[in-house]
């Protein structure tokens, strides 16, 4: 199952091997994070990755997490 950031890579037509090469995240974990919803990720693999794709790393975050919700209201 697709995840947040797979989602967001295909959005953005992003090459993962290039997010790769460039946040020094290995390719096998990109994968992970982008196809299996049980993967954590965690804060600074997503600074990591925002800063590959020239992106605020708030909008990535933005992109990711904007539907968790807390239980106070």
């Amino acid at each position: 199952m697709k995840t947040k950031l797979g989602d967001y890579f295909d959005k953005k037509s992003i090459n993962k091997a290039d997010v790769a090469r460039k946040s020094k995240l290995s390719s096998p974990r990109l994968t992970e994070l982008s196809n299996n919803s049980s993967a954590k990720l965690r804060a600074d693999e997503l600074y990591l990755i925002a800063l590959a794709m020239d992106v605020s790393p708030c909008e990535l975050l933005e992109f990711v997490c904007g539907d968790l919700k807390n239980d106070k209201g």
